[in-house]
Order: structure tokens, then sequence, then C-alpha cells
């Protein structure tokens, strides 16, 4: 994992032992000798993490931190804080000036990295959320998340545990923010794992009746659960085992005793991550939904219909099936636009939609095609039958007036349609759709609101 790590430290040799494990991780390391330094680092936008010493001359590390989470540029970068005080206060102090992780001096190698690499992921995330909810503005959409997602809060957390003073000790440190349910045999809690919307696992390596890395293993295996964060405990002599679950996929650790406020700073992490990938793949939906979809009305639009009627011809002709397509064009309907205006024109065609998906089967292909012109596609419809659902469709359209805002009696409405059918395995979706429109300008020409049927 490619990052650019800024360590931030006065003592030269804390840098460059850092620096020296950092980078044979492949890490990017920049260094500061003094929290000026260091913020200006910052505010450049010269880094993806910040390792932070508490003990500083002139301004320490907890300022250091409150600086950089109080600037808008860089409130999102994170920062571990590495201190050689291991108490508690000072890790209070740290989370109230901001920082997402501790580091205690002397800095373990699976620390380091594991912490490192984590907030690495977050941090990228973040600003990939960043960007969206940016372009998201941009054209008028609200995509920004609330602010307990955002600190990481509100989450729900599975322990498994069946130790029952850890099992109290968590309750206690994460009641106040999280929702915390326990279990304590490992395949029960399998199952809840894949049946519950949790935000994070937190498997204890130290259960009685099955090896903990095996349960790892069964949540990764999973579709439901592969992408849920895992937290494992474990003992303080047990590396063995936590680096085969970091080999496993496990996101992070606690060690025994557990430390609360290390807990909460884990499990914000891990939460915040949790949600961040899914507001991402939701994105990614909505994008692809957005790229095939119309809209205005809601159907499948023309780059959906080009690249889906393929598949149908290529279907068909294969199961020697039949399949028959409607062009449908709403009648003067320029004449709406121009009398009533393009919201009235914006009303027809939501309308018309609305009609159309229910006129059809769950198997048709409907089209916003361009304007007012619409496609369906029907498999397993050959010429006659297609006729007649062309008729029920024009006479659904007719029959009611269409609502619009300033016609308190609603406006009629007709359409014109052209059907063809699939003429055989030679034929293909171009000459299927042409002869269609051919069908449909024939409809036109003889007077608007009918159906008619070209010959292949």
């Amino acid at each position: 994992m490619s990052a650019r790590v800024l360590v931030v430290d006065d003592v030269i040799a804390n840098v460059k032992l850092l620096e020296a494990r950092l980078t044979a991780e492949y890490f990017e390391v920049v260094t500061a000798m003094n929290g000026p330094e260091a913020l200006e680092v910052c505010a450049r936008g010269q880094c993806d993490i910040v390792l932070l010493d508490v003990m500083m001359p002139g301004m320490d590390g907890f300022e250091v931190c409150r600086r950089i989470k109080a600037n808008p540029r860089t409130a999102y970068l994170p920062v571990i804080m590495i201190t050689a005080l291991d108490q508690a206060s000072d890790r209070v102090a740290g989370l109230d000036a901001g920082a997402d992780d501790f580091l205690t001096k002397p800095v373990g190698d699976i620390a380091l990295v594991t912490r490192v690499k984590s907030l690495v992921r977050l941090k990228r995330l973040t600003d990939e959320l960043m960007m969206r909810a940016a372009t998201s503005s941009e054209f008028g959409l609200d995509d920004a998340m609330d602010a307990a997602s955002l600190a990481g809060e509100g989450g729900r957390v599975l322990l498994v545990e069946d130790q029952p003073a850890t099992i109290d000790r968590i309750r206690r440190t994460l009641a106040d923010t999280h929702t915390i349910d326990c279990e304590t045999d490992p395949q029960e809690a399998l199952f809840r794992a894949a049946e519950g919307d949790y935000d994070l696992a937190i498997v204890s390596l130290g259960l009685d009746r099955i090896d903990g890395l095996r349960l790892c293993s069964q949540i990764r295996s999973l579709d439901r659960t592969r992408l849920l964060p895992i937290l494992v405990i474990v003992g303080p002599d047990d590396n063995p085992r936590l680096l085969r679950g970091l080999d496993l996929g496990i996101n992070d650790y606690l060690m025994r005793p557990v430390d609360p406020n290390e807990l909460r700073a884990r499990v914000r992490t891990q939460v915040r991550r949790k949600r961040f990938s899914d507001r991402l793949r939701d994105n990614m939906q909505m994008t692809m939904e957005m790229a095939i979809t119309d809209g205005l009305t809601g159907l499948h639009n023309r780059r959906y219909l080009e690249r889906h009627l393929a598949t149908l011809v290529l279907q068909a002709v294969a199961r020697g099936k039949p399949l028959s397509l409607l062009v449908l064009d709403i009648d003067y309907f320029k004449t709406i636009n121009d009398t009533y205006g393009h919201a009235a024109g914006d009303d027809v065609l939501r309308e018309f939609s609305r009609r159309l998906r229910k006129a059809v089967r769950g198997i048709d292909l409907a089209c916003r095609l361009d304007g007012e012109e619409f496609v369906i596609a029907m498999p397993d419809t050959d010429a006659a039958l297609a006729l007649l659902v062309g008729e029920r469709l024009r006479q659904k359209m007719a029959g009611e007036p269409f609502q619009v805002a300033d016609s308190p009696t609603g406006l009629a409405v007709t359409v014109s349609i052209g059907v063809s059918s699939l003429a055989g395995g030679e034929d293909t979706p171009k000459a299927l759709l042409k002869r269609a429109d051919e069908a449909l300008y024939e409809a036109k020409r003889n007077g608007r609101n009918r159906v008619v049927s070209t010959a292949s």
C-alpha cells in the first residue's frame, strides 16, 4: 500500500527509526521537526497521514492535532499520536484534540504498520466521498453524510467474547455511543453476523470453544459478511496468531487488558470505514443507474436500449423465439409545450411513462428513446400479439385525460405506435428498430392516434 506519511518528532533518532520502518513497508515518508513545520506540510496537502509525537518544545502534539482538525482543508487527515506517556489522561487529551489513534513508545512494527494501513484506507475512502459530495453539490444533489456517520458514532457492534469481565468492560466503554450485541457461541455469532446489519465485529482470539481465527476466516468467506470490519482482541504474547489474523484480513486489533480509550478510537475508525465503504458502493450503484436511466421518467434510456436490445435479439434467435418492438410517439407534443409550457410537458411525459410501466410485463423492456419517443421491447411476443398490446396502450393513453397544473380538466393525449417483429436469424437490432420507426411514420401520416405494423 503506497501512501505519504508525515513523521513529526523533535528527536532526529526517532524520526530516522520510524522513517526506516515505514520505508521498508514501501510508504513514502516526509518529516517535520516541530509543530509549525508539520502544519505547513499538512496545509500544502503533502501527506496522507500524520505520525505525531506528543512531547515537543514550543507547540506540543496536542496543539498541533487540534490545529490540524480545526482547519477545514486538513480536518479529515488521520492523526496517530505517539507518546512515551502511557497514561489514560494523555489518551483522553489526544481524543479531545481529535486524534484518530495512539501508539506508545517503543513502537512495535506490527502496531505501526497495522495502524498506518488502517487509517490510510480510511483516508482514501474519505477523499473519494468528499470528491463525490462536491461533484453531487455541483449538480444540485445532496450527498452529505450526517454528523454521526462522519464521527463514527451510533454503530452496531457484534462482540464475540466468552469472558464476562471483558464483556462488561467493553459494554460500559461503548454503550454511550454504540449498540453492542454480545454472543458467546461462535457458530451463533456467524449466523448473527450474516443476518444482522452490523458495522463491526469484535472477536476474541481467546475463545474456549473455537479458534477465534477460524471465525474470522468464516466471516471473511461469506458473501454477506466479507466486507464487515473485524477487530480482534489478542493476548500480549500471541503475536504469531495476530500475524495470521492480519493475513486473513482482520482490520485491527486490541491487546489485553483492553484500554478503554484505544477501544473507542479503534471502534470509531472501523465504524467510519464501514459506513464510508457502504456509501461509496451506494454511490457507485447510483452512478451506474443514472448512466442507464432517464432522469425525468425513470425509464431506461437510449444507451441501455442499444446494449440490451442486442442481447434480446441474440437470445431470441438462439432459442427460436419471437421478439417484437413497439416505438411510441406522443401526438402533438410540441403543441403541449408551446401552449402550456415545458413544466406541463414534463408532467405529461411522467404520466405517460407511469401508464406505460403499468401496461407492460416484467420481462418487457420500456425505454425513453428521445424527447416524446418511447420504445418497448417484448420477448416471446409475435407480431399479432404485439399489435394487440400496441392497441391496448393506445386506448390506455387516450382513455383518460392527463392532469397538468394549468389545465384543471386535464389534457387529451394520444399516441401513435409502430410495431415490428424479428424476421429471422439474420435480422439485427438496428433493422428491427428501423422497421418500427417506418411503421410509426406511417401511423403519423395516416392521421395519428393509431397502431401500424410493418411487414418484415
